[in-house]
């Protein structure tokens, strides 16, 4: 479980807030997992955002069209859906929200999706607090660091499908055609976490 620890004197995290987040700290959190999403709030709450949670996308959706947020961060895989489609929500109605996806699942396809529905930044689960709360802060052009490690072979084939599972709007009988692979070769490569 990742706790989320403060790296920075309160004065420190209060300049910050003061600079970073702005007028509006409204911040929808949008996570199925209960425990990560109370933690996540509260240390959001301690970094000066007015947090809203929401453990469906049922429920992201409704809240980001009753109050669309100024901040939000949302868990791609969902009990009950995608967190694309609350970051579709959010965008009808407000076009200046700062967007950070969260996933357990990461791949390079489903991170173009988001970013092109409006996401600012995509990060994998467990994530901490403190590259939250920068990803959501980000001045325009900042870039995030390259990784140390660059993935594995079996990781960037992993990548690969996804993609090209995304292109074909997630219809696993198309995206094994265009792969030339048996079709249950390809649900259980589905099934898995990514390789390392």
């Amino acid at each position: 479980m990742t706790e989320f620890a403060s790296s920075g004197s309160k004065s420190d995290i209060a300049t910050n807030i003061d600079e970073s987040i702005g007028p509006d700290p409204s911040l929808l959190i949008v996570d199925d997992d209960a425990p990560f999403l109370r933690r996540l709030a509260r240390a959001m709450e301690s970094r000066g955002f007015a947090v809203d949670m929401a453990a469906s996308v049922a429920e992201g959706i409704a809240k980001s069209k009753a109050t669309p947020p100024k901040y939000a961060v949302i868990d791609l895989r969902l009990g009950d859906g995608n967190g694309l489609d609350v970051i579709e929500a959010i965008r009808e109605k407000r076009s200046d929200t700062r967007i950070v996806v969260l996933t357990g699942y990461g791949n390079i396809a489903t991170a173009v999706t988001a970013v092109k529905l409006g996401a600012l930044d995509y990060l994998s689960k467990p994530a901490d607090a403190d590259d939250i709360f920068l990803a959501l802060t980000q001045r325009p052009g900042e870039k995030a660091e390259v990784p140390e490690n660059p993935m594995s072979a079996d990781r960037v084939r992993w990548e690969h499908i996804q993609r090209v599972y995304e292109s074909c709007d997630r219809n696993v009988s198309e995206t094994a055609r265009r792969l030339n692979m048996h079709r249950r070769t390809l649900q259980r490569i589905l099934a898995k976490r990514a390789p390392k």
